[in-house]
């Protein structure tokens, strides 16, 4: 799974914010490293140079394979506490996803199962009692 970070111009980081983001990333989504190609990760500053209350934002753009992307954003005070929100947004989406998808592949290829051997019902009798007395009746 490949991590691209990307900033607008107000945002101040770095080499070692980045890898402080792609480490957070690799360990919270571990388990869907074999389901997922890239994520995208957008950091912007809302206010630019003037500071204010959830002003940090963080967009992460996983893309499933074979699926269409899956898009979260969280905005915060602090940018580690914005791309945190957003991990945790997108974890439950991608939980929400890949659930539906087994359920769908699970009541998808559920196979209806033939009726054991065994005796008619009183239903099917009279319809096979009825069946037969045409069928006399026919051949008369």
């Amino acid at each position: 799974m490949q991590i691209q970070v990307n900033s607008d111009n107000h945002i101040e980081g770095g080499v070692r914010l980045e890898e402080w983001i792609r480490a957070t990333l690799e360990q919270s989504l571990e388990r869907f490293d074999d389901q997922l190609t890239r994520i995208e990760v957008h950091l912007g500053d809302e206010n630019g140079e003037k500071s204010g209350a959830q002003d940090k934002r963080c967009q992460l753009e996983a893309r499933p394979k074979g699926l269409q992307p899956v898009s979260v954003t969280h905005k915060a005070e602090a940018l580690d506490l914005a791309v945190e929100g957003a991990t945790e947004k997108l974890l439950h989406a991608l939980d929400h996803l890949f659930g539906k998808l087994q359920t769908k592949r699970l009541h998808g290829n559920q196979q209806t199962t033939a009726p054991e051997p065994g005796p008619v019902s009183e239903r099917d009798a009279l319809l096979q009692e009825e069946f037969l007395e045409r069928e006399e009746t026919l051949r008369s």
